[in-house]
């Protein structure tokens, strides 16, 4: 068997028949059913935030975040993100500004802001990238100054908290992904975090195409999610703590095995509870790092270029020059990195890094 970059964690079955089993006494499947409504409340509740709307992906969670603060013009981004991130600004007819990341920790850099912003600039869109958090107090300040909306990607972010604080609880809003490639999945999923009930009920609304019962409200989507989705989110949520332990220990494997070896990785600061998502390795030319994605795959070990290539040279955008993620995302490669992953696995991937750098 191969050893992909992720592997999907699943629960006992007999737990999600459990939930199965709810569903069929109902026979509510779908439009906020009860087990939706009861994935928001604990989510909510273990993610120390106020309002969360549980929606079909985490793509529709930006396009839903966007649309619901009503921007409609230029929005800073990161070029260093999944392409998710500007589908979704692209998608909302926004026009997204790319602003080039900081070398510590990928993150959009909070130094360049200010000279893109123009009269057009109506939102910024951060990325915690891997988990890693952006610099929130200087984008609340800048956003303050121009009185601009800030919606935080969080898709990498779930259960990380800086000084105690959840990152989903800064900017506007924040979204979420729980692809079954994440920590946290519900298989396909994700959510926007509100902090007032009225965006909270706004976004509920649109969601819902717009309208509750007979009360048409303005242009809506279907952002649903089901009830089977809700029944795998609400397995996952009470394992999500002992998952991260175990990550931690294959991280841990792999800082261990690659010290010393010329490579760099992400340096996040102090204040950081990290959710052990990625493994991200950054070599010292993208020569090295293909060699090295070749070694693997000749032992049937499955990286991934995450991410690859930066956002501003995508074919559908016209992003000016940004060169330290044009860099950064040449060099980068995230390991495997999954429940059940074995040391002996890791020592082999380390093995072969290190016998080709």
């Amino acid at each position: 068997m191969p050893i992909n970059v992720t592997k999907t964690f699943l629960p006992p079955i007999e737990e999600y028949v459990q939930y199965l089993e709810r569903i069929w006494a109902s026979s509510w499947v779908t439009n906020n059913g009860e087990l939706v409504r009861e994935l928001e409340e604990k989510l909510a509740e273990y993610l120390g935030v106020p309002y969360v709307q549980y929606v079909s992906n985490g793509t529709i969670a930006i396009q839903l975040a966007l649309r619901a603060l009503d921007i409609t013009g230029e929005v800073l981004t990161t070029p260093f993100s999944y392409v998710a991130t500007v589908n979704s600004i692209l998608w909302e007819h926004c026009t997204p500004v790319f602003v080039d990341i900081e070398k510590n920790t990928f993150g959009i850099d909070v130094d360049q802001i200010e000279a893109a912003i123009t009269d057009r600039t109506q939102a910024i869109l951060p990325v915690h990238v891997y988990g890693y958090p952006c610099d929130v107090v200087k984008i609340q300040r800048l956003a303050q100054k121009y009185n601009l909306k800030v919606v935080y990607d969080g898709a990498h972010a779930f259960g990380c908290e800086l000084n105690g604080v959840s990152l989903l609880n800064y900017g506007n809003l924040s979204t979420l992904s729980f692809h079954a490639t994440k920590l946290f999945h519900t298989v396909e999923g994700g959510a926007v975090i509100a902090h007032t009930s009225e965006l909270a009920d706004k976004l509920w609304k649109l969601k819902s195409f717009g309208h509750r019962n007979d009360d048409y409200f303005f242009v809506g989507i279907n952002g649903k999610n089901s009830e089977f989705h809700a029944a795998m989110g609400l397995c996952m949520l009470p394992k999500v703590n002992d998952l991260m332990i175990s990550r931690k220990e294959v991280f841990q494997w792999y800082d261990q095995r690659l010290a010393g070896c010329g490579l760099s990785f992400p340096q996040p600061g102090k204040g950081l509870k990290y959710n052990y998502s990625y493994y991200p390795v950054l070599f010292k030319s993208e020569e090295e790092l293909l060699r090295v994605i070749t070694a693997l795959k000749e032992n049937d070990i499955i990286p991934r270029r995450y991410f690859y290539p930066a956002l501003n040279t995508l074919p559908h955008v016209s992003g000016q020059a940004c060169p330290v993620a044009e860099d950064i995302s040449s060099r980068i490669l995230s390991l495997p990195l999954y429940v059940g992953l074995e040391e002996s696995q890791v020592k082999e991937i380390c093995q072969i890094i290190k016998s080709v750098c």
